[in-house]
């Protein structure tokens, strides 16, 4: 009762002793540099220190940023990478319902950004347990601000689709796309993407492809679909971030006789007419069928 002298000399006032609540544990979602050690938040130096349970995506990534920071993690490190987390979730939001304080941090940036941490973040909110996070380092928003692209306004469709057919398809829902899109790309993949979006997009089309960011290579490259395609081809490595500029402002939905130029354009390239119609129809509402026949009009 240290601080209220009245209540302890009034026996009658006395408050009785209630049982302590079980310690309140939470989820932490903390963003790691990108390449600089230096990018680190105080606050993440501080929960590496203090967080009773560390699952990293890559547990010895992990040890050497604690050891690039002069950090010591006191608390016991497990692994939280794609193909475990499902079944690692689980025991985290135990630990975390038990009265732990779970740090989650992936290689690089934020987690649940097209990287682990969803899973445990959904689950730990269904269950009313505390989530909170430390913001820092993001791919994303650097390469958006560094691409020298209208930035008000922007999407981010995290990696591009493996599969071409798949990528072509994605790519014809970016065509009257108003905002600036933001997505990650293999080295090895970027020239074939870049050469689609030329065609797909129109090589006309300004766009930034950043590599290394933070780190001692970091180079960006702007310029136009078709420049950048042809700067790709010569090989490209290193993580890979790319932006590209939506549609022009006042474009609006493109009429049929450029869904039909951008379909034959397609279709030189080696893709089926229909399929070419169907694609660059997707997401706008037009008809195919329409765009099919112009196609046939144009040829005569």
């Amino acid at each position: 009762m240290r601080g209220y002298p009245d209540a302890v000399s009034a026996p009658e006032n006395r408050i009785s002793p209630v049982a302590p609540l079980a310690p309140a544990g939470r989820l932490v979602l903390a963003a790691t540099p990108m390449g600089q050690a230096g990018d680190a938040s105080a606050r993440l130096c501080s929960a590496l220190r203090t967080a009773d349970v560390v699952a990293a995506e890559d547990t010895r990534r992990a040890r050497n940023l604690a050891s690039a920071l002069d950090v010591q993690i006191t608390g016991r490190i497990v692994s939280y990478y794609d193909h475990v987390e499902t079944a690692r979730a689980r025991q985290l939001v135990e630990a975390v319902a038990e009265g732990s304080t779970v740090l989650l941090i992936t290689d690089a940036g934020m987690p649940s950004v097209s990287d682990p941490g969803y899973t445990v973040v959904r689950a730990c909110v269904d269950a009313g347990l505390p989530v909170t996070c430390l913001p820092g380092p993001s791919a994303v928003t650097t390469a958006l601000a560094l691409s020298a692209l209208p930035a008000e306004r922007f999407c981010f469709d995290g990696f591009a689709p493996r599969k071409p057919g798949a990528r072509r398809t994605w790519l014809a829902e970016l065509i009257a796309q108003p905002r600036t899109t933001v997505f990650f790309e293999s080295p090895h993949r970027l020239a074939d993407t870049l050469d689609c979006a030329a065609e797909v997009l129109g090589p006309d089309r300004r766009a930034a492809v950043c590599r290394e960011l933070t780190k001692t290579h970091e180079e960006v490259r702007r310029g136009t679909l078709a420049e950048l395609a042809r700067w790709a081809a010569d090989g490209v490595r290193g993580e890979i971030t790319v932006v590209i500029e939506g549609a022009p402002a006042g474009s609006g939905e493109p009429d049929v006789p450029t869904l039909a130029g951008r379909a034959e354009e397609l279709a030189a390239a080696g893709m089926r007419l229909k399929d070419a119609c169907a694609q660059v129809c997707t997401g706008l509402g037009v008809s195919r069928r329409e765009v099919y026949q112009a196609v046939l009009d144009r040829r005569g």
